[in-house]
């Protein structure tokens, strides 16, 4: 069973493509990255994928459940999604705990009775992306950075087999965006990760763990596949249609910037 495939998927707005002829298909043990620049239409795509949109044209399958003939409430338990858009709608009262508790439930504050397995559960996942000194905290007291990771333990709080992380690093200083990465990448290597799909438009910050890379340009896929083949000099340039220079990162990463 394909994680996801996306079959000749188009998105029409006001008579303009947005998105056209997708083909896109994710494996297990596979990590992708999606990488464009702004206006590329990766947010559409994510949206189609979480089914809160729906494609003009094109057959969309997640997790093995056809769109159109599954119930997306409930697929849309089996999927992690995180994105700092969710940020301005969580309570910024609830302790750091109580916001991983509400990914049980898919839910913007808890309302279900829930166990002290549960909570204990909770814990565990802020324990395990290293956060274990943020239980018990408010949320409107932590930082951006501390912030992403609780939102990452809540996207895993239903042992989602799909994690979309978009533009997780988004409003982070260099510090804490490099914490928040180790953090991914720690959880990308454990034996029960779920299949992840990392969304950026920064080179530097497509993680060793990640095996794929699709890139997206002005609503369709320039080019997709392995990371050692997408990830060269010839291949940005093409990309981003002007000369870059690439330079290795931290960590088996690499930094594309504009040829001077």
């Amino acid at each position: 069973m394909k994680v996801l495939s996306l079959e000749e998927v188009s998105f029409i707005r006001n008579h303009k493509f947005l998105l056209n002829q997708i083909n896109w298909q994710v494996n297990p043990g596979e990590h992708w990255a999606l990488l464009g620049l702004n206006g590329a239409g990766k947010t559409l795509i994510l949206q189609m994928i979480t089914g809160n949109l729906w494609p003009s044209e094109g057959k969309i399958t997640v997790l093995g459940e056809v769109f159109g003939q599954t119930s997306i409430p409930e697929l849309s338990k089996r999927i992690g999604w995180v994105s700092t858009a969710l940020q301005v709608r969580l309570r910024m009262n609830d302790v750091a705990e109580e916001i991983v508790l509400s990914g049980k439930f898919a839910s913007i504050g808890i309302y279900q009775k829930y166990s002290p397995a549960d909570l204990e559960k909770a814990k565990k996942h802020l324990t395990a992306l290293n956060a274990a000194d943020l239980i018990g905290k408010p949320y409107a007291h932590l930082s951006q950075g501390e912030r992403q990771v609780v939102l990452i333990a809540r996207g895993l709080m239903a042992d989602p087999e799909l994690l979309i992380l978009d533009e997780p690093c988004t409003g982070l200083d260099l510090f804490a965006r490099e914490d928040l990465l180790q953090s991914i990448q720690h959880l990308a290597e454990a034996p029960d990760a779920p299949t992840i799909l990392f969304v950026t438009h920064h080179t530097e910050e497509i993680m060793p763990f990640v095996s794929h890379v699709c890139l997206l340009r002005e609503g369709e896929i320039f080019n997709q596949g392995t990371r050692e083949t997408m990830l060269t000099t010839q291949t940005f340039q093409q990309f981003y249609q002007h000369p870059v220079t690439i330079a290795p990162y931290s960590g088996n990463r690499l930094l594309v910037s504009p040829q001077k």
